[in-house]
């Protein structure tokens, strides 16, 4: 039997693998452990419920973020050959929902002015469903047309329209927001449902997905221009992405006016790949004489194999009534 020199041994000992080696079992277990993690956040904020007709009393409401065309770019994600190849599918997921009126995010072929005089997505929709007009549209030099409400002429009236940006000067059209960045804005229409007599306003918003700070202030004016509407007795629906979660101070605020969340369970958005990594950031709130008649639904499935948009559509069936 042979033994290794001495000076050989103290090598041995003092080799960086007897370092390495355990730090690759800690990586490697911390590693299991974070994919673990995400599968289980992705299990839990994932699952499809079936869409039944709505009940006759009822009005179904929905809304979604449909993602805008970039109208200079031809080739590539949300460019013009993408639209070409999700229209048709993002059709099939509107008439899929089968809702009395839907609240649009995002509806822009955005070719880089602001007041864009045509509008791709909301045309071909139109075109293919002629039982529903639009609201909240018109001229672009003076409406701006990005966040329509597309809804079913048989079941709803239009009684007025309106805008506010998410800026120190909400009634200027376009507006940077608070800190500068791209416009953004609330959308709004009220309306008469012919089923029942009751007039509703909807209010249709859209957050700065990335600045906190943006966030807050815009739910801050929606909550100032909400709160004479609620407080006069009037039935307001809050929907739209507002790029926060239940629970969030950006809800709270608007909450405190009187609206009540509908408790959406999961996720909203999914990256464009079906990856529900977080809860819903899409949202629909009720005030006045607007209850839930049963919990939202968020349809979370690709049409005619395609991913319309990157964020699911949220429904929820609600019904007016003369007293809450």
């Amino acid at each position: 039997m042979t033994t290794k020199p001495k000076q050989d041994q103290t090598l041995n000992r003092r080799s960086p693998m007897r370092f390495i080696r355990p730090l690759i079992k800690v990586s490697v277990g911390l590693g299991g452990v974070f994919v673990a993690a995400v599968l289980i956040q992705i299990y839990r904020n994932s699952g499809d419920t079936q869409v039944f007709p709505a009940a006759a009393r009822d009005l179904r409401v929905a809304t979604y973020n449909v993602h805008y065309i970039a109208a200079r770019q031809a080739t590539g994600p949300w460019s013009l050959t993408h639209w070409e190849q999700r229209k048709a599918p993002l059709n099939q997921a509107f008439q899929y929902l089968d809702a009395d009126l839907v609240a649009f995010q995002e509806m822009e072929t955005h070719s880089g002015r602001e007041a864009d005089q045509f509008n791709l997505t909301l045309d071909y929709l139109l075109e293919n469903n002629p039982t529903y007009a639009a609201a909240a549209v018109g001229d672009p030099a003076e409406f701006p047309s990005t966040q329509p409400i597309l809804y079913r002429r048989d079941r709803l009236a239009l009684a007025d329209q309106g805008w506010f940006f998410f800026s120190n000067t909400p009634d200027v059209i376009y507006s940077r927001t608070f800190n500068g960045s791209y416009p953004a804005f609330t959308s709004w229409a009220q309306f008469t449902d012919l089923q029942s007599g009751q007039v509703f306003r909807v209010v249709n918003i859209h957050t700065d997905f990335s600045s906190r700070s943006n966030r807050l202030q815009s739910v801050a004016l929606v909550a100032e221009r909400i709160s004479p509407w609620i407080d006069a007795g009037e039935t307001v629906l809050v929907m739209g992405d507002l790029n926060a979660r239940l629970g969030d101070t950006a809800l709270e605020i608007i909450a405190d006016t009187g609206v009540t969340f509908a408790p959406v369970k999961g996720a909203s958005f999914h990256f464009n790949r079906g990856l529900n990594l977080f809860g819903a950031i899409d949202h629909i709130g009720l005030s006045g004489q607007a209850v839930m008649a049963h919990d939202p639904i968020v349809v979370r499935r690709p049409f005619m194999g395609v991913w319309p948009t990157d964020h699911y559509p949220v429904l929820l069936d609600i019904q007016l009534t003369a007293e809450k």
